[in-house]
């Protein structure tokens, strides 16, 4: 009786191995920044400009879904996630629509490895939205 229920435990605890990986689907990750002029860097960024930028991480979907919104800047012209630690200009990794009445949101495919940075490292990427008057960028928030 002891192997029988010694056996029943151990296939058990196998069929809770096996359909673990299926039902432990990653949930997509939402991460917010403040953007503002005195983040951008090489400076200088709109003084008065203000922000905020939510990102959602769909590692499954392999896309980065955003909202952006922006006052007291010109119209905005461009808005990117760029890799960079604070207080560096980084490449660009992803262009976003950019908030020219003042807000944007869309979803954009990226590759998973993509998102997997961002996920592991948020604080090395950024965004920023870029209008005439400040062409390197008018706002940016550090992830």
């Amino acid at each position: 009786m002891k192997k029988f229920v010694l056996v029943l435990a151990v296939v058990a605890l196998g069929a809770l191995v096996l359909v673990a990986p299926v039902t432990g689907a990653v949930e997509p990750t939402t991460l917010t920044t403040g953007l503002n002029g005195e983040e951008e860097v090489p400076g200088p960024g709109d003084p008065n400009g203000t922000g905020t930028a939510t990102l959602t991480l769909d590692r499954q979907a392999g896309q980065i879904c955003y909202q952006i919104t922006v006052a007291k800047i010109r119209t905005a012209t461009a808005a990117h996630i760029h890799e960079g630690p604070a207080g560096v200009a980084g490449p660009v990794v992803v262009g976003l629509e950019p908030p020219s009445d003042g807000s944007s949101e869309g979803c954009a495919s990226v590759k998973r490895s993509l998102i997997n940075d961002i996920s592991r490292n948020p604080s090395n990427f950024y965004v920023n939205v870029h209008n005439a008057e400040y062409p390197a960028g008018a706002v940016r928030g550090q992830l």
